[in-house]
Order: structure tokens, then C-alpha cells, then sequence
């Protein structure tokens, strides 16, 4: 068995993560909960000095993740809690590698329209190709390889939000122990099986001067949620944000014998035998085959999608890697970046009117 890395922090497993609530506090006042706004003046860059703002765009949602006898499966669903949240994105990092970013993944400055971090279209490139001493350490493989693929992505990562970091000059009011960003890690790993891994990202600031904070990022939190320990349930993971919306898990739903989940229980005899799986606890990873199982789960995915959310699914199949069951929607055109500051194209919807701004603060 894949051992768990040193630092990993306990916590309830196959559940909603906690609350997270962030907003920045600056003189001028307070955001909502789920958005991010900064005045840019006096940022350290000189690139930086012609932007108003700077804003954080967050993915919000929940992800599904089951471990069957020769797949992962993997559900994403929008929770539309702003008009330019995002859904989190599942990103193919190789053949048998997926991540799914949740919090603040896309950080910009709506005029002149400057897209600084989309983190989701980075991170099959953000590796850190040499770990410090301090970095958490997992041992050995079989093949004598040490087994760092999962701290080169998360360092990555760290190292990529601390760069964002140094262009925020505001505080930004995280509640203790709740991450900014949180980074989910599905994968296949030869000699060993299936593995679920989430890395929470947290912040440390310091007052410099006046209203000026230095913002840090910590290095990642490591939770291992597949393989699980062998006393907890070998079922369905799931992870929402924000918490605070205390959606009703799929699980929850099951145990409370749902009405529209035993509709689709019943609806054939395949159905009832995944479901049945789910009722009495029993180990996705030794009842259920992916080719069996993927029909109830995707239909249960399609009642929990919100009218109007996006829905996006994928499998990572032990033999053939990974694929998309349900491919998300067709990427709009990309913002402009830092070298790159042209104006948007004609009808490209840069951020919407009623986006909340310490410059005109939202209506209460």
C-alpha cells in the first residue's frame, strides 16, 4: 500500500468539506463572501500600476469521485454562486493523472481586461522539479522510483499561487485553517492502484505598512482520501465549496432513500444492483466495474445538476486512461494576458455588470 504522506491533516472523509468563507477587507470596505476585490494602486509591479483591481474568480461546486474495480470516476457539478463563477474544472494532467481545482483558481483586472492566473489552464505545466527538505515526502514505489508526482503538481501549484500572491497588496480575510484554493488529485499508480488526494492551500499574511499585507502561501495541507483507512466506508467521496451551502451529499440522498434516486434505482435491474452497493456500504472498488456502474452514477449526476449549471464527467479507466464521458463546454475565447493587453473581441463578455467591485459596491 501507497503510504500516506507525513503531514497529512485528519479529516471526515466522503463529506462536505468545512465552510469557507472569503472575503477581502480593505478600508473601503466589504465583499461578499464568494468574491474577491482589491485596488491595485501602489502593487509593487509596474505592470500592475494601470489596473484598478485585481479580482479572484472562484470555482464552486461539488466534486464526485468513485474508485470502481478498473475506473475512477469523476463528476463535477456548478454551483452558480456568482454570475462569473466557474465550474470546477477537471484537467487531464496525463494518461492516467486528473486534478479538479476548487476556490480561487482565475485572478484578473477588468480594465484594461488582463487575465494575471487561470490556474486551471496552467496546471498541467506547473511542476516543481526540486522539492525542499521540508517538502512532505513519500516513500519509495515498487520500481525504486520515489513516488513524487503528487508533490512536483502541489509544490507547483504553491509556487504558482505565491507568484499571484505578490501583485495582492490587500489583506485578505480567510477564516483560520480554511484553504483559498484547494486542489483535488486522481490518478492510477502502477504496482499500487487507485488513488484520491486532496491539498488545501491556506494563507499567511503580515501587516508591512498602513493597508499593505504581505500574503504567503503555506505549503499544502496533504489529506489521502482513496485508499481510504480500513475501517472507514470504501464508497463514494465528495467535496463541495463553499461548504457553507450544506448541499445534501449523494450519500445523504441515498440514506434518505430520496424519492428521485429510488426512481432511478428501480428503473432497471442494473440500476438496482449499483445501487444497492451504496445502501449497504459495501466497496465500489471490488463490486462495481466501471461499464456496470457509470449509467446509475450518471444519472444520479444529472438530478443533482442544478437547472441551468454545467455538469462535466470523466473516467480514468485502469487500461485505456483517461477520457471524457461528458466533455465540458466549449471554452470561451481567453482573456487578454500581462504581455498581451489588447482590447476584448466584439461580444466577448469580459465580466459582468453586476459583478461586485470596491469601486461601486454591490447593491444590499
Amino acid at each position: 500500500m501507497r503510504p500516506s504522506l507525513h503531514n497529512s491533516s485528519p479529516r471526515h472523509r466522503f463529506c462536505m468539506v468545512r465552510s469557507l468563507a472569503i472575503a477581502l477587507l480593505l478600508s473601503a470596505g466589504f465583499l461578499p463572501l464568494h468574491h474577491l476585490s482589491l485596488t491595485a494602486a501602489a502593487a509593487p509591479q509596474e505592470e500592475y500600476e494601470q489596473h484598478d483591481e485585481v479580482l479572484a474568480r472562484l470555482a464552486a461546486g461539488r466534486v464526485i469521485v468513485v474508485v470502481f474495480k478498473d475506473a475512477i470516476l469523476i463528476a463535477s457539478i456548478e454551483n452558480k454562486i456568482e454570475t462569473d463563477s466557474l465550474t470546477p474544472p477537471i484537467v487531464q494532467l496525463n494518461g492516467r493523472h486528473a486534478a479538479i481545482l476548487l476556490g480561487a483558481i482565475s485572478w484578473n483586472s477588468p480594465s484594461p481586461p488582463v487575465e494575471w492566473a487561470r490556474l486551471d489552464r496552467e496546471l498541467p505545466n506547473l511542476r516543481a522539479n526540486a522539492l525542499s527538505a521540508v517538502a512532505p515526502h513519500m516513500a519509495v514505489n515498487a520500481a525504486g522510483q520515489e513516488a513524487t508526482d503528487i508533490e512536483n503538481v502541489g509544490e507547483g501549484l504553491r509556487v504558482r499561487l505565491s507568484a499571484v500572491m505578490k501583485h495582492i497588496p490587500g489583506k485578505l480575510d480567510v477564516p483560520e485553517g480554511e484553504p483559498l484554493t484547494e486542489l483535488i488529485l486522481a490518478d492510477y499508480v502502477a504496482d499500487y492502484g487507485a488513488e484520491v488526494w486532496t491539498l488545501q492551500y491556506g494563507i499567511d499574511q503580515q501587516v508591512q505598512r498602513g493597508e499593505f499585507w504581505d500574503t504567503k502561501i503555506q505549503r499544502p495541507r496533504y489529506a489521502q482520501l482513496w485508499p481510504p483507512e480500513k475501517t472507514d466506508p470504501h464508497t463514494v467521496m465528495e467535496i463541495q465549496y463553499p461548504v457553507g451551502t450544506k448541499t445534501p451529499t449523494l450519500l445523504d440522498l441515498q440514506r434518505q432513500k430520496d424519492p428521485r434516486l429510488e426512481a432511478i434505482r428501480n428503473s432497471d435491474p442494473q440500476m438496482t444492483a449499483a445501487a444497492n452497493v451504496l445502501a449497504t456500504g459495501g466497496d465500489t472498488s471490488k463490486l462495481l466495474t466501471a461499464v456496470d456502474a457509470v449509467p446509475y452514477f450518471r444519472a444520479c449526476f444529472n438530478l443533482l445538476t442544478p437547472p441551468g449549471a454545467n455538469l462535466v464527467v470523466a473516467l480514468i479507466d485502469r487500461e485505456r486512461g483517461f477520457d471524457w464521458i461528458l466533455a465540458p463546454p466549449h471554452p470561451q475565447p481567453a482573456r487578454s494576458t500581462a504581455s498581451d493587453q489588447s482590447p476584448p473581441q466584439p461580444g466577448q463578455k469580459d465580466r459582468p455588470a453586476d459583478a461586485p467591485s470596491l469601486l461601486k459596491p454591490p447593491p444590499q
